[in-house]
């Protein structure tokens, strides 16, 4: 694979700072059923990394030495890590929300059947994979039978009630395009999901969200293989907008790894970079329990316009 730092690291994006932290994002391993073309993980069946027990009980004690009112855990499958369900008890005990990241599939995997049940039963928000509509699409970019497996996934979900009005129970959609284009406007792109979905599957669900793919590991990778990787970057440069810095996910979120070192985002993450602080290379989770990380420096490369192109681009869709 493409390593794809080295093109990122000269940048003129604008400094950013750090604010008071809302949200805990835990990536719990790279475990995954899936090996999709934009995943900016890498994950799949063959990795075996995992955030420990020992790491999770870290993260509580973060968490109640903090405002963190909020934990976002991602993956990989975030369910196939084997103390998921633990973590949502204890977290849902603290009357911690919950988003689970879901690529749905997960939800009929042998020992993951009951999991749709589990979300319901803790009141999990669940914000799930969808990058289109249409099923040569989605198995295009996901894999065959991708499609089908989601939607009975969805309509899984519905029956619990996620997505139903007044339920309290979330259901948002997740849109990646295909390739190295910036997503459509959301809003017009959130009523074509509803109108088909509906029509088709009788399925409703709360929101959707659109991403822009990220050009740093697989996705990243195929752009190089494919001489589209300058053309790309060039895209998102000249669609930047300013008004955007201010919303963008890095200013109130902190980022975990499995191993339980922190970053600005997810996508810094997956680079290797690192939360700066004291000027040292890496920190731990455990190091800042109590601690106010407001003010400092966040890392920004290159990468850093896919979240300010266009619409604006974060785990909670786009920014304008």
């Amino acid at each position: 694979m493409h390593a794809t730092l080295p093109l990122l690291r000269t940048t003129d994006f604008p400094p950013l700072a750090r604010r008071h932290t809302e949200i805990l994002q835990l990536n719990l391993g790279y475990t995954c059923n899936q090996s999709c073309l934009h995943c900016h993980v890498n994950a799949g069946p063959g990795r075996t990394e995992q955030m420990s027990l020992a790491t999770l009980q870290v993260v509580l004690d973060f968490i109640r030495a903090s405002d963190v009112r909020l934990i976002d855990l991602t993956g990989g499958a975030p369910e196939m890590n084997p103390h998921f369900r633990w973590l949502v008890g204890e977290a849902r005990k603290l009357d911690i929300a919950v988003i689970d990241r879901c690529n749905l599939t997960i939800l009929s995997e042998p020992g993951y059947q009951d999991m749709a049940r589990f979300l319901a039963d803790h009141q999990v928000q669940v914000t799930a994979s969808l990058p289109c509509y249409l099923e040569d699409n989605v198995d295009r970019q996901r894999g065959n039978g991708v499609f089908a497996r989601s939607i009975a996934a969805l309509q899984q979900l519905n029956a619990l009630g996620y997505g139903q009005p007044d339920s309290g129970l979330e259901l948002n959609l997740v849109f990646n395009p295909q390739g190295p284009s910036l997503p459509p406007p959301q809003a017009a792109l959130e009523q074509s999901y509803r109108d088909h979905l509906g029509s088709a599957f009788g399925i409703v669900f709360t929101r959707l969200y659109t991403l822009a793919n990220m050009p740093i590991q697989r996705f990243g990778s195929t752009l190089v293989s494919k001489g589209q990787f300058n053309s790309y970057m060039q895209t998102l440069r000249t669609a930047h907008r300013d008004d955007n810095l201010d919303s963008v996910m890095c200013r109130n979120l902190l980022s975990v790894d499995w191993e339980g070192h922190v970053y600005d985002c997810d996508f810094n993450q997956m680079l290797g970079l690192p939360l700066r602080i004291d000027g040292r290379p890496r920190v731990h989770l455990s190091e800042l329990i109590g601690r106010n990380v407001s003010g400092t420096s966040i890392v920004v490369m290159d990468h850093c316009y896919g979240c300010t192109a266009g619409q604006g681009s974060s785990c909670a869709g786009a920014l304008v």
